[in-house]
């Protein structure tokens, strides 16, 4: 009986790690006379992944590719939000109901992708009066010994991905980080999908350690792993060459919580992905009272759910003869790390405060269900929301094939809304004219998400996102503020808006580099302004000067 409970649990676990239960309005062709189709490579929540977008052939697909520059950007004025014209304003209604928001129209489908830098280590505890003590530890410094012999190049690229409940690894950077095949389990993890399941392994316990892309110099080596910051003692999902070769490789939510990390999407990194040349915000993790960390002027709010967790922690096995076996021994990791309660009943994720969505004159206000999910670059409805504002299944405005990490292939459908707002102080956040897809995706909290909120909504935003930690730390949120691109504002790590001595600062710092130096910083490389010559002088000198003191309102 608790053998059968043993798989029963690690099944519904699964199902709410990959979220990929798609639930889709429409199942329709869509090869529509007068559609065209074009190829992509998007990620989708949990891991699934989006390879072509079908669309009318009169109409722009919504991508970033088919935006103009003059067409991105924030506008701050006030608004009146959409719950003043439902009754459920909590504003003095003498004040007219306005609000001070940030405003983006027409943000595009696909969003950013956040990669970052994973090293692998054998680091975990050993406590002779707790041999079960399976508690993950956060430290801001690399701790323990490499898996492998030559660390500078056995890295992997991962996804920073607030969404994924667990930390994940593909079975291809399990053999390059050292990890296949001694600290890999027998204990299986079975993922579901849309139309299958796929089997994945829990790992040893063992320490993960994330930077930005950014930590790597320019040959692409990680020859100084000061700006990584990690967790040890934690088991991760481990991805099966045969069975789950879709697994992604990604750093989700048992290690976002004990982290500030900053995103800088005015500060754009290159990256060699699965062959492609892709660029990503420059990421870097920081400890939560970390003085570096930048300070932005707006907050959103998330909230930890369900709010009965109270550990970041992987469930060992317990041998009980003829009724639990262990595979790797007693107290060997049995569930992978993740944020649960103290009886393993709850595991929890981040979620926006308040979310209002309206299209066409319906609204659905003040709705606390959006999952915040930084691993997915497209924003989603659930099937009931979207049948709260009006969108009809038999008509939607684009489709797309959505790969689930078993490698199963299911259509859903895109509208355009005309409005989803973001409660947040002093400004809110409000996007027009929305794309999403309408798709029914596993709550922790049991049914289904209202909806996700993805990376497409910040691609014009710098933020912070603090997962809050636990025990009393504090709760999760996000402080953003609009990018603001101004010439010669290289520092500090995101840019602060005025080109002022702390650039001046970078600059010398980086004198008479080129992109052949070991330190090279591209930041520094200013001139000409319209291609870069890869060298620091006096023309990049000059360039800062004849912008000195200059000022962008973000």
């Amino acid at each position: 009986m608790l053998k059968d409970r043993r798989f029963l649990g690690l099944r519904l676990w699964a199902v709410l790690l990959a979220g990929v239960i798609l639930c889709p309005a429409f199942a329709a062709k869509p090869q529509r006379p007068g559609w065209e189709r074009r190829q992509v490579d998007w990620r989708a929540p949990g891991g699934a992944r989006i390879r072509e977008i079908y669309y009318p052939k009169d109409a722009p697909p919504p991508t970033r590719a088919t935006q103009s520059a003059d067409s991105r950007g924030v506008q701050r004025r006030f608004i009146v939000p959409a719950r003043a014209k439902t009754g459920l304003a909590t504003l003095d209604q003498q004040s007219i109901d306005l609000v001070l928001a940030n405003v983006i129209d027409s943000p595009p489908l696909d969003g950013f992708v956040p990669f970052v830098t994973v090293s692998v280590t054998d680091a975990h505890t050993e406590d002779p009066w707790n041999p079960y003590n399976s508690d993950a530890c956060d430290v801001n410094y690399v701790e323990g010994d490499y898996l492998t012999a030559h660390p500078e190049s056995d890295y992997a690229l991962g996804i920073f991905d607030t969404g994924a409940s667990a930390n994940l690894i593909n079975h291809l950077d399990a053999f390059l980080t050292g990890m296949q095949p001694d600290y890999v389990t027998g204990s299986p993890v079975i993922l579901q999908g849309a139309t299958g399941q796929a089997l994945a392994w829990a790992s040893q316990q063992l320490g993960i350690f994330v930077g930005g892309v950014d930590v790597l110099d320019v040959n692409g080596l990680l020859l100084d792993d000061s700006g990584l910051a990690g967790e040890y003692n934690v088991s991760i999902i481990v991805g099966d060459a045969v069975e789950s070769p879709n697994v992604p490789t990604a750093i989700g939510a048992p290690f976002a919580i004990f982290f500030s990390t900053v995103f800088c999407n005015n500060r754009q990194v290159p990256v060699l992905m699965d062959g492609n040349d892709v660029n990503s915000p420059r990421v870097r993790v920081y400890a939560h009272d970390d003085s570096r960390i930048p300070y932005y002027s707006n907050k959103i709010y998330l909230e930890l759910r369900p709010t009965s967790v109270d550990y970041i922690q992987y469930f060992p096995c317990i041998y009980i003869p003829g009724i639990l076996e262990c595979p790797d021994g007693d107290g060997s990791p049995l569930i992978p790390t993740i944020i649960v309660d103290g009886m393993w009943e709850d595991q929890a994720l981040f979620f926006v405060s308040s979310v209002d969505v309206t299209h066409d004159g319906n609204s659905a206000i003040d709705k606390d269900g959006f999952m915040y999910d930084t691993g997915a670059q497209v924003t989603v409805l659930s099937e009931a929301i979207g049948a709260r504002v009006g969108l009809d299944p038999s008509d939607p405005c684009f489709v797309v094939p959505i790969t689930d990490v078993t490698g199963k292939v299911t259509m859903v459908n895109g509208y355009y809304v005309d409005a989803l707002e973001i409660t947040a102080t002093p400004a809110w956040l409000r996007f027009t004219n929305v794309p999403v897809l309408m798709l029914d995706v596993a709550s922790p909290e049991g049914g289904y998400l209202d909806g996700i909120i993805g990376m497409n909504l910040f691609n014009e935003l710098n933020f912070v996102f603090s997962g809050g930690g636990l025990f009393g730390m504090g709760a999760p949120y996000i402080r953003y503020d609009p990018v603001c691109r101004i010439t010669g504002d290289i520092a500090p790590f995101c840019g602060d808006c005025t080109v002022d001595h702390l650039d001046l600062g970078k600059l010398c710092a980086h004198w008479l580099e080129t992109s052949a130096s070991p330190n090279w910083n591209p930041d520094a490389d200013l001139a000409p302004e319209s291609d870069p010559d890869e060298s620091i002088n006096f023309l990049d000198y000059a360039v800062l000067a004849n912008h000195w003191l200059e000022v962008a309102a973000p």
